[in-house]
């Protein structure tokens, strides 16, 4: 099968290795000639270019743009693809990228693959990113069923675990495991670059280990992605932090209460809970 790329970063990347690795011709598409050459020259893809025209005869086209760029860049794609061609994205924010592609290519399929890495740019991929990782699918009342059994296909080869959602249910589950902790993280880095005394602030900074890479590791990426999921799931993410805002003041009152019981009651409490989100 024709499988295009548009967008030759991380993800794009990642999914050319698999890709080619399951014996499709890969065509991808960027917008700067040096990415081109190193997707070819790391193996990436098989062919590249700077022009849309390359994936006219793509049978399925995967849209790695940056949020924001997604709906503008299928726009001035489908004018070179034919009717039959499937196109597919893998955008973190579903919602604003269905409602305005699906009226406009009945063939497209709203995906984002639950896997990713802090580094970016087609020298971080790598080959199998995607395996025993989940792969969403949000395909509405409109979407043919042969274009999204065709994208389970393709995803199923990744190694991915597919789950199916409407695009609302997306966004909404995403602002708390995904774009929440982006936020929270980046404040966690904000609140210690607030200490005022040299001295404590370099102790914090050379003490700094496991536990403060961990919590802080998504806050300290890249910094567009980090900012188009605010813009484009702007209100699911707020009702996520005044959520997260209230919890963060009740602890704030149990410390500040003594309540050393009920602080190791929630404590542990989550701790249970949190085998329902990383079995």
């Amino acid at each position: 099968m024709k499988i295009g790329i548009l967008g030759l970063g991380l993800i794009g990347g990642c999914l050319g290795f698999d890709l080619r690795s399951q014996g499709h011709h890969v065509l991808g598409v960027s917008c700067r000639q040096s990415t081109c050459e190193k997707a070819i020259n790391l193996g990436s893809v098989d062919q590249a270019s700077l022009d849309l025209s390359l994936l006219a005869s793509a049978e399925v086209v995967f849209i790695c743009t940056p949020i924001g760029l997604i709906v503008p860049q299928v726009k001035e794609l489908i004018t070179h693809l034919p009717k039959a061609a499937i196109i597919t994205d893998v955008g973190s924010v579903k919602m604003p990228i269905v409602e305005a592609i699906s009226p406009v290519w009945e063939n497209f399929v709203g995906g984002h693959p639950m896997a990713g890495k802090t580094d970016a740019g087609i020298e971080a991929a790598q080959r199998n990113l995607f395996v025993n990782r989940p792969y969403v699918l949000t395909p509405v009342a409109t979407t043919p069923s042969n274009a999204v059994t065709i994208v389970e296909e393709i995803v199923r080869s990744l190694g991915s675990i597919i789950y199916h959602c409407q695009p609302e249910q997306h966004d909404r589950a995403v602002s708390w495991i995904s774009h929440l902790p982006v936020i929270v993280s980046a404040s966690l880095i904000a609140a210690c670059l607030s200490e005022t005394d040299p001295e404590i602030a370099a102790l914090a900074q050379n003490f700094a280990s496991s536990g403060f890479r961990d919590t802080s590791r998504v806050g300290g990426g890249n910094p567009e992605l980090g900012v188009m999921m605010a813009q484009y799931n702007r209100q699911a993410l707020l009702n996520s932090l005044y959520q997260y805002r209230e919890n963060l003041d009740e602890f704030i009152h149990i410390i500040e209460g003594k309540n050393w019981e009920l602080l190791a009651e929630k404590i542990k409490l989550n701790h249970q809970a949190l085998h329902n989100f990383l079995e």
